[in-house]
């Protein structure tokens, strides 16, 4: 029966996708060819699920965030946020988890924590110097103290160091050392939770939106696909509306559950209640500054990057509200006939059109203007190029939504062609039925 064969095929592919035997994108092309062999389906039905409505979203919505991360518009608002929340370890924790789930909602999740480590790095290396601290030798007689020499300052020795001046060589007692050893512990508890911290916000903030993640994107095609009545139930503003406050709510309880497992709730250290700023907290805080003034001011290019970034998330919101007519509803067409990844592919064509340097009759220019360069690159560059789309784009990723929906296609297929089989056996031979 076509429910045993189609059931064969989806056994095999789970296996291959698990064990990794084939790619993972080519293990999603078996239904182009398995389905037609078995004739679950017709070759240009298959086809037709490798590009759906869905998966022109995802493009879109990668295409976009392949020119964020182009013009690092990402890493700019990273680090601008950091700049406002400080360097105290929870607020810095809730910094980093904040930036890492805002910008996992609309680039994938891997180049978020790709993007976000090394500046977790960079400030944790800062936060861990000292500065001010003095090399010291332990003799071995100095491990075992007494109560009375506990209480007693480090002694100091000098020694001769061939010429080159008397070096300072402290005795620290047991006391000290094992204060030294517990401040250790700490730090690398909290440089553990930070990096963890960075992780989880982008699982976290991938859920908060249609396109932060590629299983939200199955579910909407999947009910699109089982339930074509209600085919624009799951858009980007419903998706939004319902997982939004439950990210916020994770977030929240993520972040206090590393601050409880890895900074424990001391206020006066993790939030620095009462304290002063240390040499390391300046240090720190100098570290984003300066990789924040590496970046320059906005170009022209990323300024237009971030308006139809902004211009993307203003159309998805109000094509289809729900609570309100959106604007396609006044467009000529229905309003059925325009969908979010319309929207999508759009934005992502502006990219391709629109210029990454402002246009010559928009700058006051000298006679001066040494116009060999400009004439030797050509027309001017665009925001995004399609070498640069071709190199960024998850292509794999696309094959795997189209897999999987022709999985789902093939089992509906199956399943009704075996229901039709039983009712045609049913009425004509009711003794076997």
């Amino acid at each position: 029966m076509q429910e045993a064969e189609c059931a064969y095929v989806i056994i095999l592919m789970a296996v291959y996708w698990c064990t990794e035997v084939l790619p993972l994108a080519v293990t999603s092309l078996l239904p182009a060819v398995l389905f037609p062999l078995f004739g679950i389906m017709q070759s240009k039905d298959v086809g037709m699920q490798y590009l759906k409505d869905t998966n022109l979203l995802f493009v879109g919505g990668l295409l976009v965030a392949v020119a964020v991360e182009h013009w690092n518009l990402h890493k700019r608002i990273a680090l601008r946020v950091l700049l406002l929340v400080g360097v105290r370890p929870a607020l810095l924790m809730l910094g980093f988890m904040g930036v890492t789930a805002f910008l996992s909602m609309w680039i994938s999740n891997t180049a978020t924590t790709a993007m976000m480590v090394p500046i977790v790095q960079a400030v944790l290396d800062q936060l861990n110097n000292n500065e001010k601290d003095v090399p010291h030798i332990l003799s071995s007689d100095e491990h075992v103290q007494t109560s009375e020499t506990d209480n007693k300052p480090p002694v100091q020795t000098e020694k001769e160091n061939d010429g080159h001046g008397p070096v300072v060589v402290t005795f620290l007692d047991a006391s000290e050392e094992v204060a030294r050893h517990k401040e250790a512990m700490e730090r690398r508890r909290m440089g553990k939770g930070m990096t963890l911290c960075v992780c989880y916000a982008a699982s976290i903030g991938g859920t908060a939106t249609l396109t932060g993640t590629g299983p939200n994107l199955v579910l909407k095609g999947q009910m699109n696909q089982l339930f074509p009545e209600n085919e624009d139930v799951i858009n980007f503003a419903s998706w939004f509306g319902f997982a939004f406050p439950n990210m916020i709510l994770m977030l929240t309880l993520a972040w206090l559950w590393l601050q409880f497992v890895f900074m424990g709730f001391n206020f006066r250290k993790t939030w620095g209640c009462g304290a002063t700023k240390t040499e390391k907290d300046i240090a720190a805080y100098n570290v984003i500054r300066e990789q924040y003034r590496q970046l320059g001011p906005m170009s022209f290019g990323e300024i237009s990057v971030m308006s139809l970034f902004v211009l993307l998330v203003i159309l998805w919101f109000s094509r289809d509200p729900g609570f309100v007519h959106g604007w396609a509803s006044g467009l000529n067409a229905k309003a059925e006939y325009v969908t979010d990844a319309t929207v999508a592919i759009f934005v992502a064509i502006l990219l391709f059109v629109l210029p990454s340097e402002l246009p010559r009759f928009c700058l006051c220019r000298t006679q001066s203007f040494d116009t060999t360069t400009q004439q030797s690159s050509g027309s001017t560059p665009r925001l995004l190029t399609w070498k640069v789309a071709q190199k960024k784009l998850p292509w794999g990723i696309v094959l795997l939504l189209g897999g999987g929906f022709a999985l789902a296609k093939g089992s509906e297929v199956s399943s009704k062609n075996s229901y039709i089989a039983l009712d045609y056996v049913s009425l004509h031979y009711p003794t076997l039925a």
